[in-house]
């Protein structure tokens, strides 16, 4: 099953993606025939872009990724499916560049090989493996409270600094919330097995959409407090490594130590430094038009993302 995990994580990861470029799209198409100052909110725009085909088609996508989470996460860990989904980024350059018809630059692409290639050196040394299906009644407890307090912690030692510290303070907290919900996710299609009466009534799809929400409020204020280049890290090695940690307390999940461990670390630095490298390119940043202005988080080019840990 491991080559179909794989398959749909990464179809997850190119949905989410694709849903953000042609999102991006419509939004910048919006702003060019706006006749406003273009700085509205997001509620106000809503209703125009709801009339655009491009928007629609990137709902439409957001709403298949989740779908491809959930079957990944139904049928692999968590520790290898959260990992799998900071392919996002590589297929956001890609997808991006196709779209807007925007070469990157020899940077970009150093970035793109430092990231695919720290995240294939990552899962190949960790060798993730699976546990349970659903996690034991008392395991949320303990691996719930544990999410609970770091990211209180992260929060309040966010709130008295400002610019790229607050920003990667507040990106670590929302990506242990994105971790969190991926991890609820697969609670909720474990259950499936026994119909969808015991899914639905089971707590875990409606704790799904609770940690969802806290995630994306988390990300806007990350996005708000300072520049991608630092919460983009945060946030992609917060989601695959918090998962990794919530795999192994929650499902008995397991990956590779002893002299594994070097490979492994090697792999999450060149998964941060090319996090880093494709934050600033501007297909991942929403910055293809460059003779527009950039986005603001609450503007419309800033549409939210599925919740894609």
């Amino acid at each position: 099953m491991t080559a179909v995990t794989v398959l749909l994580a990464l179809l997850a990861a190119l949905a989410n993606a694709s849903a953000s470029v042609l999102q991006r799209r419509a939004a910048v198409e919006e702003t060019e025939t706006d006749q406003g100052d273009g700085q509205e909110s997001i509620l106000r725009r809503i209703p125009q872009l709801l009339r655009r085909r491009v928007w629609l088609a990137g709902a439409a996508l957001l709403l298949l990724s989740s779908l491809f989470q959930a079957g990944a996460l139904a049928t692999g860990s968590l520790s290898l499916v959260q990992p799998l989904l900071a392919a996002e980024l590589l297929f956001t350059l890609a997808v991006g560049s196709i779209v807007f018809r925007r070469r990157p630059d020899v940077r970009t692409w150093l970035a793109f090989v430092a990231l695919a290639g720290g995240l294939a050196l990552f899962l190949l040394a960790a060798a993730p493996t699976a546990g349970r299906d659903t996690a034991r009644p008392g395991a949320w407890l303990l691996g719930g409270g544990g999410v609970l307090g770091a990211v209180v912690l992260l929060w309040l030692a966010a709130r008295p600094v400002r610019g790229a510290s607050r920003a990667a303070l507040l990106g670590l907290a929302s990506a242990l919330c994105f971790a969190t919900t991926a991890a609820l996710l697969k609670e909720a299609v474990g259950r499936l097995e026994h119909g969808p009466a015991a899914m639905l009534g089971h707590w875990s799809p409606y704790a799904t959409g609770a940690a969802g929400l806290v995630a994306f409020v988390l990300l806007q204020g990350a996005l708000a407090a300072g520049p991608l280049t630092a919460s983009q890290p945060a946030l992609t090695l917060g989601d695959a490594l918090g998962s990794v940690v919530l795999g192994w307390a929650l499902f008995a999940e397991t990956i590779q130590l002893g002299p594994r461990m070097l490979p492994e670390a090697v792999g999450v630095a060149l998964i941060g430094a090319g996090s880093i490298g494709l934050a600033r390119a501007p297909s991942v940043g929403g910055q293809w038009d460059e003779d527009g202005p950039a986005p603001s988080p609450g503007s419309a080019a800033a549409l939210p993302r599925a919740p894609r840990r």
